[in-house]
């Protein structure tokens, strides 16, 4: 495919190269979430993901939702980077560093666009209500064992 002056030749952008790229991926492939136009990620981003079903009661235990993806069986919420710095989140939740989703049946559409210009949902808000819901003890409560 090259590029010609006036000889009748197609020139490709990279965008028209990504979105073509794109279109290639079978499902189930890695698939990085986009943050909307006109956000800025200063902190970062990965991603939480939750099972769609308990996404739904998520919603209302947090004070602030951010950018929140759907690929029809996980609901993606983006968090600053390096949230699960010595957090264990729960089962069944995911967790994707760099918001890189993995296996995704389809490319995750944006379900929920946060309000201003930062994607994310406050990891502690969004740990502590799933650890609620999954039953889990957050790690900071467990006991600590002693080496003796």
């Amino acid at each position: 495919m090259g590029v010609s002056g006036g000889s009748g030749g197609h020139v490709l952008t990279m965008d028209t190269l990504v979105r073509l790229g794109r279109g290639l991926r079978a499902p189930g492939t890695p698939r990085r979430l986009a943050v909307p136009e006109g956000m800025t990620v200063p902190l970062g981003c990965d991603a939480v993901g939750v099972p769609v079903q308990l996404s739904r009661e998520l919603v209302s235990r947090l004070p602030r939702v951010g950018c929140v993806y759907s690929d029809d069986t996980h609901w993606w919420w983006i968090v600053p980077a390096d949230s699960d710095y010595a957090l264990e989140w729960p089962r069944p939740a995911q967790y994707a560093t760099g918001a890189v989703v993995p296996d995704a049946p389809v490319v995750p559409s944006l379900v929920h666009r946060a309000e201003g210009t930062l994607p994310y949902t406050p990891p502690i808000p969004l740990y502590l209500a799933l650890c609620r819901l999954t039953g889990t003890t957050p790690g900071w409560s467990r006991p600590v064992s002693s080496a003796g």
